[in-house]
């Protein structure tokens, strides 16, 4: 049978057996080289609020909040996009 990907959706390479991740929205397990892990800064005030506090010199801390989802969750929440079969292969450039 043709496989789809070179590297069959995953980023194993020669590691053998890897752990499993649970996807943070439907708790789903998922390989960790499969899974897609978003990390966004968190605050926990209001960005109203924060941005009138530091305009008076407070310093407002932002935590780094890892997310990781599973395939199905990625694509729905629009982390990963469904690209055209002929833009696959090419990468789109992270910086």
């Amino acid at each position: 049978m043709p496989k789809k990907r070179e590297n069959r959706g995953r980023r194993k390479g020669d590691k053998g057996h890897v752990g499993y991740i649970t996807c943070d929205n439907c708790g789903a397990r998922v390989p960790e080289d499969k899974a897609i892990c978003v990390t966004r800064m968190y605050s926990p005030v209001d960005a109203t609020l924060a941005s009138e506090l530091e305009k008076k010199g407070a310093i407002i801390p932002r935590y780094a909040m890892r997310k990781c989802y599973c395939i199905n969750c990625a694509i729905h929440f629009g982390i990963v996009k469904i690209r055209a079969e002929n833009e696959r292969k090419s990468r789109p450039a992270v910086y």
